[in-house]
C-alpha cells in the first residue's frame, strides 16, 4: 500500500470516526436538553401553590400548569397525595376557570373562589 493510500484510507476512517463524533455529541445534546425539560416540569410543580396561587395568576397560566395547578390543589383539599382521576380534575378546572374568571376581587386564592365573590369584593 503506497503511503497516498495509507493516508487517503486514514482520512475515510477519520471522516467516519467524526461522523460517530458528531452524531453522539449530537444525542448526549438532545438527551442533556430532554433531562433539563423534564427538570423543570418537576421544579414547576414543587413551585405551584396549588389552592393558594391568586385567581389572577390562574387565570394567565396555559392549559397544562392549570392542570397542574388543579391536580396539586385537589391532593391538597383531600390530603392525599395521590393522582386525582382525569374527571375531577376537568371538573375542577371548569369551576375554577368560571369562578376566577368573574372574582371581583382577583388576589382571591383559587380555593376561596366562590360565587359570592363574583359580585362582593371579599
Amino acid at each position: 500500500m503506497s503511503a497516498a493510500s495509507r493516508s487517503d484510507s486514514m482520512r475515510g476512517g477519520g471522516r467516519a470516526t467524526g461522523r460517530r463524533t458528531t452524531l453522539l455529541r449530537t444525542g448526549l445534546g438532545i438527551a442533556a436538553v430532554a433531562a433539563l425539560l423534564a427538570g423543570c416540569t418537576d421544579i414547576e410543580r414543587a413551585l405551584n401553590q396549588g389552592g393558594d396561587t391568586t385567581c389572577r395568576d390562574y387565570v394567565k397560566q396555559d392549559q397544562d400548569t392549570k392542570r397542574t395547578t388543579i391536580t396539586k390543589f385537589i391532593k391538597q383539599q383531600t390530603n392525599n397525595d395521590h393522582e386525582p382521576a382525569g374527571t375531577a380534575v376537568d371538573a375542577t378546572m371548569i369551576q375554577v376557570d368560571l369562578l376566577c374568571g368573574a372574582q371581583v376581587n382577583q388576589d382571591t386564592p383559587i380555593k376561596r373562589a366562590d360565587i359570592a365573590g363574583i359580585f362582593l369584593n371579599k
